[in-house]
């Protein structure tokens, strides 16, 4: 059988499972296509063949044996390197970090290879996670393989560029701002960000910033099709004891009627076109396949979310972040700082967190009457690579675009990317959000738009 790597990551377990296909065919041929496109993208910084095959090889030896090898059996998934793989190091894209060397793995990396995934590389972000644009001084420069000149998104950019060049057929990454959502549009992928306390997360290679309920960090799943998201979600949402704030809530809840709100331009984005037109497109797929959608004038507050959730991300701590970042010495991370102290500086905890319960609850209220929220992922489509260090006018509309993505996090609220085409080479898609634990409503909307379009498919890089 040609191509494994094009398959599903459903496919392609159930090929393993029937012993039609085994691990090992499977994971060669990953490393195989990883070979051929990853010198072109540099999305994968890290990777030891000799530890794939012999991941697969027990899988293989499972499925002998008559066990059940897990949901993902075989399937090749990469994760990002911001988060714990024993034996490797949790650079999250810093030379500082370069020896912090993992003794363990991270929850996430544990839930996947329990659920029988085989873990393919390790794929880049910018400095710190930081940046909606993925460089730095220690692995380089990741390009997206629809467009070298447009960026992968950030800061799982090389989680969306693998995945869209058939590097790994599901990809973990982690989300505070956009970092999974965003990548999966700019690289014409879907990705699921989850409710804050779905996955568990946590790394013991560096001193942790809080992974609760100060920043609303999360990990999620990356894939070229919604089901394959699915199937991840389920796998790395496990129990793990080592995160306190892992909630055990049901990857399914109570039924509620297909009720859309979809919102063009909410909370005064003023988005492109091209963005309004995916968004109307995608609200008529839902209605083609049952949904009812009504178009409303705007959302509950964004604007004053996205700030507040900028003052969690960088004004806690903002000094230390700053004096790391002059010693990592890294422009793009320095450039995030700077440019966003008058927004962030001095930090208010106490008055940040109170107004945060306020605008959940409305939030909260909002998704009493609709099942999810559609929406813009950006204002624009994706951006020219590095447009924020070009100028003070750049990155402030670079800010100013991403304001559906920063918000969502700051009420721990689920969102989903779903990619609905191209505009020439240059992907597009949507936002689907609900309320909390409700990634099962972002989903089924986001199998109904998927299937109404062009399924997205793995690519060879442009040039």
């Amino acid at each position: 059988m040609q191509d494994l790597w094009r398959l599903s990551a459903a496919d392609l377990a159930a090929l393993i499972k029937s012993k039609k296909v085994s691990a090992r065919e499977a994971a060669t041929a990953a490393l195989a296509r990883l070979d051929a496109v990853n010198p072109k993208i540099n999305a994968v910084i890290d990777h030891r063949p000799a530890e794939v095959l012999a991941q697969a090889a027990g899988i293989d030896a499972a499925i002998a044996r008559g066990e059940d090898a897990g949901s993902l059996a075989g399937v090749p998934v990469t994760v990002k390197v911001n988060i714990d793989q024993a034996g490797f190091a949790t650079t999250n894209g810093l030379k500082l970090q370069r020896d912090a060397v993992a003794a363990t793995n991270s929850p996430v990396v544990d839930n996947l290879r329990k659920a029988g995934a085989v873990i393919l590389g390790r794929t880049n972000c910018p400095a710190f996670s930081y940046r909606w644009f993925t460089t730095n001084l220690i692995h380089g420069d990741t390009k997206n393989p629809r467009d070298p000149g447009i960026t992968p998104g950030g800061s799982s950019g090389g989680a969306g560029a693998a995945v869209a060049a058939g590097i790994g057929h599901i990809a973990h990454g982690t989300d505070i701002a956009g970092s999974i959502r965003y990548p999966a549009y700019a690289c014409g992928v879907h990705g699921l960000r989850p409710t804050m306390g779905r996955i568990a997360g946590f790394n013991a290679a560096l001193p942790e910033r809080p992974i609760g309920p100060q920043i609303s960090a999360v990990s999620g799943p990356l894939a070229r099709t919604i089901g394959d998201l699915r199937i991840a979600l389920a796998a790395m949402s496990a129990k793990d004891f080592r995160d306190p704030w892992w909630v055990p809530a049901p990857l399914e809840g109570p039924a509620m009627p297909k009720r859309v709100a979809m919102c063009l331009n909410p909370d005064g984005l003023d988005p492109a076109a091209d963005v309004k037109a995916a968004v109307a497109d995608a609200g008529k797929r839902l209605e083609r396949a049952g949904w009812i959608v009504e178009e409303i004038a705007t959302t509950p507050p964004l604007r004053e979310a996205a700030d507040l959730q900028t003052k969690l991300w960088l004004g806690d701590g903002y000094e230390a972040q700053l004096e790391m970042a002059e010693r990592e010495g890294d422009p793009g991370a320095l450039a995030c700082l700077r440019g966003n102290r008058a927004k962030v500086f001095p930090f208010d905890l106490s008055k940040t967190l109170t107004r945060r319960a306020t605008l959940t609850r409305q939030w909260l209220e909002f998704f009493e009457t609709y099942a999810v929220l559609l929406m813009p992922v950006s204002g624009e489509l994706p951006f020219p690579d590095q447009l924020d260090r070009k100028d003070d006018a750049s990155f402030a509309r670079v800010w100013h675009a991403q304001l559906p993505m920063i918000a969502i996090p700051f009420m721990g609220l689920p969102g989903l990317t779903v990619s609905t085409g191209l505009v020439g080479r240059v992907p597009v898609g949507v936002q689907l959000v609900s309320g909390r634990y409700r990634e099962d409503l972002c989903l089924a909307a986001g199998e109904a738009i998927e299937a109404g379009g062009t399924p997205s498919a793995a690519i060879d890089p442009a040039s």
